[in-house]
């Protein structure tokens, strides 16, 4: 196998015998092009075969992963601080990378819970050497499109206790489920399975329409891509990713560019097309 086409982990070039088993470095992964963007190193030929095709539609689409990195980071910052909320549930978490939840969270409050979910093996696996030392985090590999099987998970249930608020966070994943898949139901039902007094943030690949057409074209032509290439992806109209929330309170300033939510007034903010083509926000259950 060329070095171009192995994976790295740890500094060490790891050969195709040695992956973990059902990945096929022939396709490409989400996970692993979101990894790309964000300079990491845990990603396939294919994968930034993918990336920089993206890259020809938004040559700023490294800046949205890092922005969207950013939301959920001031996201969890709050929730285990001004919200006192002490127990995570990250669906779709993806790669490792700097700034993971567990640990935003745990510098914030040491006895806050972690469990990470996702379906790609090469996230479990490298998120169980990640935790391997962490009894308050743990990383299990299930599918969003059963949530039923998702939230009665022993290993969730060990950590999770769904009679005391959760912070639920869907960050960019839900727009990876096509329409027939019924995000929105998946959505409710993992809402309804919250305790009054918890949390939902979530990101979202968005299309702004008629108010700003030039961003609208390139969010369709993201969409043909990602959906000829990847399978999935999904730009959302305002009202579409908003019905996610359910009746669950939006808090200030509600829907808007993840660069944008909450931002240090002093750090500059990257306004290239891609800036108003992923939203999100964070919500509470009253």
């Amino acid at each position: 196998m060329a070095d171009e086409d192995r994976n790295v982990d740890d500094g060490r070039a790891r050969p195709e015998t040695e992956l973990p088993t059902r990945i096929d470095p022939t396709k490409p992964s989400i996970s692993r092009v979101y990894d790309y963007f964000l300079g990491g190193k845990d990603n396939f030929a294919i994968d930034r075969q993918v990336g920089e095709l993206t890259l020809t539609i938004a040559p700023d689409a490294p800046a949205a992963g890092r922005a969207n990195r950013g939301f959920l980071k001031r996201a969890v910052h709050y929730l285990a601080t001004e919200a006192g909320i002490r127990q995570f549930l990250d669906i779709g978490s993806g790669l490792p990378t700097q700034g993971n939840v567990h640990e935003i969270a745990q510098a914030a409050a040491p006895d806050a819970r972690v469990v990470y979910v996702d379906n790609d093996p090469i996230v479990l696996a490298h998120g169980r050497a990640l935790l391997a030392r962490n009894g308050s985090t743990t990383v299990i590999q299930a599918d969003l499109r059963r949530p039923e099987e998702l939230l009665s998970h022993p290993d969730l249930r060990a950590l999770i206790d769904f009679d005391q608020p959760v912070a639920l966070l869907l960050f960019a994943i839900l727009h990876h489920l096509n329409d027939h898949e019924e995000p929105g139901g998946i959505a409710a039902r993992l809402r309804a399975a919250l305790p009054d007094g918890s949390y939902l943030a979530l990101s979202h690949f968005h299309n702004p329409g008629e108010e700003l057409p030039e961003v609208s074209a390139q969010a369709y032509s993201a969409e043909k891509l990602f959906n000829e290439h990847l399978g999935t992806g999904r730009w959302r109209t305002r009202e579409e990713i908003l019905a996610y929330f359910g009746d669950f309170e939006l808090l200030e300033p509600g829907l808007v560019p993840v660069a944008a939510w909450r931002a240090d007034p002093d750090e500059p903010v990257e306004q290239g097309i891609t800036y108003h083509t992923f939203v999100g926000g964070v919500a509470r259950k009253p």
